[in-house]
C-alpha cells in the first residue's frame, strides 16, 4: 500500500512542511504506524536550519497525541482489559505498571520502542496523565531534539549515519538507563531503615 511507504511519507512531509510533521507525530502516537522520525529527517535534510522547530513541532505534537492514546486506552481499553482479564487482574498489573510508568513512557519516548503501545496501556492501567505528559515530553524531545542537532549542526550528510545507526544508539541509551535507574531503586532501598 502506497500510503505506507517511506516515499510516501518523505513526500508528504515536503508537501506539507510543519503541519504534516505536527498531523503524523500526534496520529502516530495514538495508532499510526509511520514514526515521526521520517518526517522529521526529511524535513531537517530539506532545511536544517530550522531543525530544532521541526523538533519542536515533533515532540509537542506527539506528546498531545500521546494525551490521546492514553484516552482511547482509558475509555475504550479499559473496560474491555476487565471483560477480557477481570478487574482484580488489571489492577494488579496497574499497581506494577505504576512503579515503573515514568520510566517506561520515557524509554517509550527515545528508544524505537512503538510509543503508541505506551500511552495506550497507560489508559487502559488508568495511569498517571501528568506523569505521562511530563516524560513523554521529555522522551519524545530528547529523541527529536537529538536529531535536530545533528542535522543543525553537520547538515544533510549526516542523514546515513540517523537512519542507520541513531535507534541502535537510543536503545543503548535506554539499557544503561534502565540500569542506572534500577541500581538508583536498589541503592535507596538499601540506605532505608
Amino acid at each position: 500500500m502506497e500510503i505506507f511507504s517511506l516515499q510516501y511519507w518523505q513526500d508528504f512531509a515536503l508537501k506539507y512542511g510543519i503541519y504534516g510533521l505536527a498531523f503524523n507525530s500526534f496520529i502516530e502516537a495514538i495508532f499510526f504506524p509511520i514514526p515521526p522520525d521520517v518526517l522529521l529527517i526529511t524535513l531537517c535534510v530539506a532545511d536544517p536550519q530550522n531543525a530544532f522547530l521541526y523538533a519542536f513541532i515533533a515532540t509537542l505534537f506527539s506528546s498531545f497525541g500521546g494525551v490521546g492514546g492514553y484516552y482511547l486506552g482509558y475509555f475504550g481499553g479499559k473496560p474491555l482489559a476487565f471483560k477480557l482479564f477481570g478487574e482484580d487482574k488489571v489492577k494488579k498489573v496497574h499497581r506494577l505498571y505504576e512503579s515503573y510508568e515514568g520510566l517506561i513512557v520515557l524509554l517509550a519516548g527515545f528508544t524505537p520502542i512503538p510509543y503508541k503501545v505506551f500511552t495506550v496501556t497507560s489508559g487502559i492501567l488508568f495511569a498517571s496523565l501528568k506523569k505521562l505528559i511530563v516524560f513523554s515530553i521529555v522522551g519524545r524531545g530528547l529523541r527529536f531534539f537529538s536529531e535536530a542537532a545533528l542535522f543543525y549542526f553537520y547538515g544533510a550528510q549526516v542523514k546515513h549515519f540517523v537512519l542507520h545507526n541513531l535507534n541502535i544508539l537510543f536503545t543503548v541509551l535506554g539499557v544503561f538507563l534502565i540500569v542506572g535507574f534500577l541500581v538508583y531503586r536498589r541503592y535507596k532501598k538499601g540506605r532505608l531503615p
